[in-house]
């Protein structure tokens, strides 16, 4: 119960920080997220230092781990995650699924949020006729 209590916690906290980054550099003007690009970077250096910290030493706690890399950093952007399950993928030596996972991943998740809209607007205009 520990553990899910310092994920959410750790979750709840960069969500919000991502909520804040984005009203604060997303440009209504042009359309362009930087506050989505940026959150994702700094999330990705962040459990690059995270994981790392904690792979070269013992300062780092399997808590802090809990509540740092898996909550905040994956409430802040699920992109840190994305890309250290590719680290991992690249420093093993397995590139067929560092390249499956990240095409897959890309072309699968543009796909879902494709679909995603397109049901909504075939229930949404179905639903509105009746």
């Amino acid at each position: 119960m520990k553990h899910l209590l310092l994920v959410f916690i750790g979750g709840g906290a960069g969500s919000v920080l991502r909520y804040i980054i984005g009203k604060a550099l997303n440009s209504p003007q042009t359309g362009i997220p930087y506050g989505t690009f940026a959150a994702n970077i700094l999330g990705s250096l962040l459990i690059g230092i995270i994981l790392g910290l904690a792979a070269k030493n013992e300062t780092i706690t399997q808590n802090h781990t809990l509540l740092l890399a898996t909550g905040f950093c994956g409430g802040f952007t699920t992109f840190s995650t994305f890309a250290y399950e590719n680290h991992i993928f690249l420093k093993s030596g397995d590139f067929a699924s560092f390249a499956l996972y990240t095409v897959a991943s890309f072309i699968i998740g543009f796909l879902a949020v494709f679909a995603g809209i397109y049901l909504v607007n075939y229930f949404w205009t179905n639903t509105q006729s009746i």
